[in-house]
């Protein structure tokens, strides 16, 4: 679709995005610990502070809770802040700061007060981080009136989305998977902005509904390459916004496909797909649905172990497996797709997204 257009990685394209803002905003600055790192967190900062300045991209000591304190108070104050907390688990000290504080404020103070803060979160996997460091707690920020909570899944949405996400107003929080720093895709070089308040429909189809978000897209799409050979021919829809939720799409597609599968990154139970699938029953959105499942992180915190991340993790083998449940296909034909899709399965180690990934930071 895009031959010829310049191919770049999402770090690339939220590194890029942001230094075009610090150029055309000099009342912008970036801060969080590890922000003027060597690494630059997974290279969304890298050498950012060389060009700008230590005083306008801050490295933060570790107090979470009071540097997003302070954060909050500075966009209140006439300057656009993006923080950063490249672990989702340290922005868990500062819950406080981010609830009562940047996403109540427009509304207690009756709209004087905005809180045009952008907060970046990394959730993820991998080098045997566990449960203190690589949960992915997308559903108790969603859980928050005042917050808008974004969650893309390609290079050219995390540039637009960034600058959308400055752009606006009030509080936007932008959750990252870390294996999503390394997809590939096309960006324009211009800065530009993109729509932060819906899904996005990604490939059409006719037999059922998969709506995913973040990195489980590059899962749903592998999937759907696969079960294309044998006339299978899923819906896409990238979720993109998980607050505020806009099922619509998802209506309008369930209208035709009659059977739904949402893949989540996070837990299955108490997921956005529950609250997904329950406006859909409450409102009676949909007649003569078939049939309606959810794949997500089993109900037990995360391992740290290869092994028992195996286990724990969702891939396309279950969405392969889920869809060829679903749609109740006849055995021999569900041999054939499960016999071609090992002989397909990703090389990828469970631990390890790319060959250019090295270590935990």
């Amino acid at each position: 679709m895009h031959k010829n257009k310049r191919i770049i990685t999402a770090s690339e394209a939220i590194l890029e995005s942001t230094e075009q803002y610090l150029d055309k905003f000099k009342n912008f600055i970036v801060i969080g610990e590890g922000v003027n790192d060597p690494k630059g967190i997974f290279g969304t900062t890298l050498n950012l502070f060389k060009k700008f300045g230590n005083t306008r991209i801050i490295e933060s000591p570790v107090s979470e809770n009071g540097i997003t304190g302070i954060s909050i108070g500075l966009s209140m104050n006439h300057f656009k802040v993006l923080l950063v907390h490249q672990r989702v688990e340290f922005a868990l000290l500062s819950l406080e700061q981010i609830f009562n504080n940047a996403a109540k404020s427009f509304y207690v103070s009756n709209g004087t007060h905005k809180v045009p803060i952008v907060i970046r979160m990394i959730i993820g996997r991998g080098w045997g981080q566990g449960p203190a460091h690589s949960q992915s707690l997308e559903t108790i920020f969603s859980h928050i009136p005042g917050l808008k909570v974004l969650m893309p899944s390609s290079p050219y949405d995390a540039k637009g989305m960034l600058w959308s996400a400055l752009e606006d107003p009030n509080p936007v929080l932008i959750i990252e998977h870390r294996w999503f720093h390394y997809v590939r895709g096309y960006v324009p070089k211009k800065n530009y902005k993109v729509n932060i308040d819906k899904p996005a429909l990604l490939i059409k189809g006719n037999n059922i509904t998969i709506v995913a978000n973040s990195y489980n897209v590059t899962e749903v799409i592998f999937s759907s390459k696969i079960l294309n050979k044998f006339g299978i021919y899923p819906e896409i829809i990238d979720l993109r916004v998980l607050r505020p939720l806009n099922i619509q799409l998802i209506i309008q597609s369930l209208r035709k496909t009659k059977n739904l599968l949402i893949v989540e990154t996070g837990y299955k139970q108490y997921g956005i797909g529950t609250e997904i699938i329950a406006q859909i029953s409450e409102n009676k959105l949909v007649d003569k649905i078939k049939s309606i499942s959810r794949i997500g992180l089993p109900d037990h915190p995360t391992p740290s172990s290869r092994s028992l991340a195996k286990k724990y993790y969702r891939s396309s083998k279950e969405i392969i497996y889920e869809v060829v449940k679903q749609l109740n296909l006849n055995l021999e034909l569900k041999k054939k797709i499960i016999s071609y899709y090992k002989k397909k399965l990703p090389s990828t180690k469970v631990d390890v997204p790319n060959p250019e990934f090295k270590g935990p930071f």
